[in-house]
């Protein structure tokens, strides 16, 4: 992030702090951050989206840590792409609890909240979709997958914005081990020969993959 970007959100957050978002212009955002109405446009397009300045950087990271997964490690990226999300917000400190306060009284932030997390789901869902095979029953259950994985992570993102837990990056792999154990057996069809068995382990997909590789192997 410039530094000058980094000046202009500081800028916004404190006055809205101060003065509340309604009455903030971006004029005062520019002039606190001593820049010219010209510099911020430059680096927003309006108000809102020095609320969310990372929104289209973050979905990028998570479609670029997807993609770079294979067929086995699908539930592994699924998992790492929910932490990056919540880093995100950790990192902000502060300023994400600021954000929530914000969008909670502000309705227009509010649809643009539930916008970004539509955005993230549809990611999800997608990928997933693509992972699990072409029928209608795997899309339903891509959509079901999607919808549990943005809600594990916002329950346990919400509880970190209310004080309610100081190891939230525990808390959502925790909460990810157990989106992983209702939806981790694909239902792509395999021949009659086949035996899965989905058992529950305390051990990470990182463990257990190698594990099952060296297991097909075996003659």
């Amino acid at each position: 992030m410039t530094p000058v970007r980094e000046r202009l959100i500081a800028a916004a957050f404190q006055l809205f702090g101060e003065r509340g978002y309604d009455l903030t212009t971006v004029e005062e955002i520019a002039e606190r951050a001593g820049v010219g109405r010209t510099t911020f446009f430059r680096n927003f397009r309006s108000k809102d989206d020095v609320i969310f300045p990372d929104h289209e950087h973050l979905m990028e990271a998570i479609r670029r840590r997807l993609d770079a997964s294979t067929d086995s490690t699908a539930l592994v990226a699924v998992s790492e792409a929910v932490r990056l999300v919540l880093l995100r917000y950790v990192e902000e400190g502060d300023r994400a609890r600021m954000r929530y306060a914000l969008t909670s009284r502000v309705s227009a932030l509010r649809d643009r909240e539930i916008a970004s997390v539509a955005q993230y789901q549809r990611l999800f869902r997608e990928f997933i979709a693509n992972w699990m095979g072409p029928t209608e029953d795997d899309a339903l259950r891509a959509e079901l997958m999607a919808s549990s994985v943005a809600a594990a992570h916002n329950h346990v993102l919400r509880r970190w914005l209310r004080g309610d837990t100081t190891d939230p990056i525990g808390e959502v792999d925790h909460a990810m081990q157990q989106v992983v154990a209702l939806f981790g057996s694909s239902s792509r069809s395999v021949d009659e020969s086949t035996t899965i068995v989905v058992v529950s382990t305390s051990r990470s997909a990182d463990d257990v993959v190698p594990a099952i590789r060296r297991a097909l192997a075996r003659p």
